[in-house]
């Protein structure tokens, strides 16, 4: 069983920051990439960035320059700096990983979500 958590989230004004963390657990024999989605309201879930195992990122454009991925590769978590932030950034914000899971010997490889952490932005 793999777990991924978000927390960080909240309100914040805009012009501020916020980070978020995402932390995977269970039996994770290997994490390759990892990102962020999120939703908003009435919305599709969008891409937000993303980050390789060799630390290679990529962001969607409504985000660069404002927002920055990272990861802690030994301790199995991702982060999410967020500044000059928006209205438009609100939303749900989720976690995304390709994680190797293990059990009883084997590995196979699967696509976990977070359940989401919710970020407002509003004066």
């Amino acid at each position: 069983q793999v777990q991924l958590v978000e927390s960080g989230g909240g309100l914040v004004q805009p012009g501020g920051s916020l980070r978020l963390s995402c932390a995977a657990s269970g039996s994770i024999f290997s994490i390759n990439a990892m990102g962020w989605y999120r939703q908003a309201p009435g919305k599709q879930r969008e891409f937000v960035a993303r980050i390789t195992s060799g630390g290679g990122t990529n962001y969607a454009d409504s985000v660069k320059g404002r927002f920055t991925i990272s990861r802690d590769n030994a301790k199995n978590a991702m982060f999410l700096q967020m500044n000059n932030l928006k209205p438009e950034d609100t939303a749900d914000y989720y976690c995304n990983g390709e994680i190797r899971a293990t059990s009883y010997g084997s590995t196979w490889l699967g696509d976990y979500w977070g359940q989401g952490t919710q970020v407002t932005v509003s004066s």
